[in-house]
């Protein structure tokens, strides 16, 4: 009986797809590589905004990136309204600091569902879990006006990050080597 209990009670609360095989299979060659060169390229594009970038602005992507890795596990529902922003460091231009815009995380029943809602840079995916304190976002950007795409189906806006807890209410995912612009994305997300 007890286990019944336990399952009932699972179902009922918010799901996060587990790793379960799938996502080697999705995962895209290029995007694997770029996974496995997230330290390099963070090391880099750091460096490079520090150096580079307005004290104000560095110390906007310090706040971003404060704080350790959090489990997802413990009293998280992601799901809902969040403000978002995006940091391009290093590549162009050593940094830049976007304001913020809305973000949303919503629950198909597979799992967590990112979406981008404002600004003229868009992103859609989904989260899978890597271990108990990172996940791999799996999206595809697009611009405003256009139809959000599938990842996997365009290469050039396939989309990987690593998304980290640092608090309660603050998310990170850091894009290695995007298609454009930039060494290093970090999307941060807030409530």
């Amino acid at each position: 009986m007890r286990s019944l209990v336990l399952a009932v009670l699972l179902s009922c609360a918010p799901s996060l797809l587990r790793a379960d095989g799938e996502l080697p299979t999705l995962l895209t060659p290029a995007d694997k590589t770029r996974l496995e060169g997230l330290g390099a390229s963070r090391q880099d594009a750091l460096a490079a905004a520090r150096a580079g970038g307005s004290p104000d602005d560095v110390a906007v992507l310090d706040a971003a990136l404060a704080g350790d890795a959090l489990p997802f596990d413990e009293h998280l529902d992601p799901t809902g309204e969040w403000r978002c922003r995006v940091i391009k460091a290093g590549g162009t231009v050593p940094l830049v600091v976007y304001g913020w815009f809305r973000c949303r995380i919503s629950d198909d029943g597979a799992g967590w569902m990112l979406q981008k809602l404002s600004g003229s840079q868009r992103t859609q995916g989904r989260f899978y879990t890597q271990d108990d304190t990172r996940l791999v976002y799996l999206g595809s950007g697009y611009m405003a006006g256009e139809a959000a795409g599938t990842y996997g189906k365009d290469a050039a806006r396939d989309q990987v990050a690593i998304a980290t807890r640092r608090s309660a209410k603050r998310l990170v995912l850091e894009f290695p080597q995007p298609a454009v612009e930039s060494l290093l994305d970090v999307m941060v997300l807030e409530r």
